[in-house]
């Protein structure tokens, strides 16, 4: 008898020692309510493509994905196929309940359990609340305004939005430097980087925890990192060769020196912000060409036409050059440049002097900088 307990003791450990672990993994379920022999694909973006992991179609109101897993925690999209309709979260390898209505599906509305990184976005979100309240009805004064063509209440009211984006700005920061072992702090980073110089996104970088700095997201912020030292204040511009608008290549290194600054302004006919900066360039630039200033312009089009007709139109009568790459510009990723309209002004021997300046500064500033060489 003693002999027995024994063996099955003995069978016992190495049933334990031979059992496989089961591998993390992430299950979904969905409880959408009006969402009946609806599909819904679980997407998500890498190196700017949209990817697909899943699909699964509502029946009897529910869904579910089964299997798969994530390395770490991540943004996803959950949109449904045959509707208008999608929502984002943060996947990560638990289990998972999206409960809603196909009619709204977003943040407010949708509850969503199970992932200790989407809760902390929520809790994120709601902070924010009351500054998106404020911005609603700031826009809703702005259209106002502007129906009403009251130039001086649309400067009053921009101030007002520009004052609130800064304080959403300082809410974000605060978050990313308070919360460095959190898987959501790589995207609020990225997102915050477009606004900040390589200096401040490395000091963000540098505190974050060990496995949280191994994400995907942090390991391209630290290349852009990279990238945008050698374009920071102080350094000799890349140079770089696109075609004009007659297919003739023009090097930037054949306008350097030719002026007493130049400005290379990234931009295209698609672009609302760049479109509406363009006037604040052509004032500079009539004001001062003859002076000493001038521009180098390099489009983000991916259409000839589009970007002829937009030089046109916007009478922007200098050197323009395009690859025709939309994001995938060679001088673009050459100057770190992810966001549009964005510029670098250069002194006579192509040392960038100067980054990002718009309306009133860049006029204030190419001003002061030409009447300064002047003395």
């Amino acid at each position: 008898m003693k002999k027995l307990i024994y063996l099955l003791f003995i069978a016992a450990i190495v049933t334990a020692c031979t059992t496989t672990p089961k591998a993390p993994h992430f299950t979904i379920t969905g409880k959408i309510a009006g969402a009946d022999s609806v599909t819904f694909i679980l997407q998500k973006r890498v190196d700017g493509k949209t990817i697909k992991i899943d699909s699964a179609t509502v029946l009897k109101g529910e869904f579910k994905i089964n299997g798969g897993s994530v390395e770490y925690p991540a943004m996803v999209s959950l949109i449904a196929k045959t509707k208008r309709a999608g929502l984002q979260f943060f996947l990560e390898n638990t289990d998972i309940v999206i409960t809603g209505h196909i009619d709204s599906l977003n943040i407010d509305k949708v509850k969503i359990t199970g992932s200790k990184t989407q809760a902390e976005y929520k809790a994120y979100v709601d902070t924010l609340k009351p500054l998106n309240a404020k911005n609603k009805a700031i826009n809703e004064e702005y259209q106002v305004a502007s129906a009403a063509g009251n130039k001086a209440k649309m400067a009053e009211i921009e101030k007002k939005s520009e004052d609130l984006y800064n304080e959403q700005t300082a809410i974000t920061k605060q978050y990313v430097k308070s919360h460095p072992a959190s898987y959501m702090t790589p995207t609020l980073l990225a997102n915050l980087s477009y606004e900040l110089e390589a200096t401040e996104i490395e000091s963000f970088i540098n505190v974050l925890d060990t496995n949280v700095a191994k994400v995907p997201i942090i390991k391209d912020l630290k290349k852009r990192v990279a990238i945008m030292k050698t374009v920071a204040v102080g350094q000799k511009a890349p140079d770089f060769t696109l075609s004009d608008v007659n297919d003739k290549p023009v090097a930037l290194s054949s306008k350097i020196g030719k002026s007493k600054l130049l400005l290379i302004d990234f931009w295209a006919s698609w672009c609302g912000p760049c479109r509406k900066e363009n006037p604040n360039v052509v004032k500079v630039w009539k004001e001062f060409n003859k002076k000493g200033f001038d521009v180098f312009g390099v489009s983000l089009d991916q259409k000839k036409e589009d970007w002829v007709k937009a030089i046109a139109d916007d009478k922007l009568t200098w050197t323009h050059v395009s690859d025709l790459q939309y994001w995938s510009s060679a001088a673009a990723k050459l100057y770190a440049v992810n966001s549009i309209p964005a510029n670098f002004l250069l002194d006579e021997t192509g040392t960038i002097i100067a980054k990002n300046q718009r309306g009133d500064d860049l006029y204030n500033k190419v001003k002061e900088i030409l009447t300064a060489k002047k003395k």
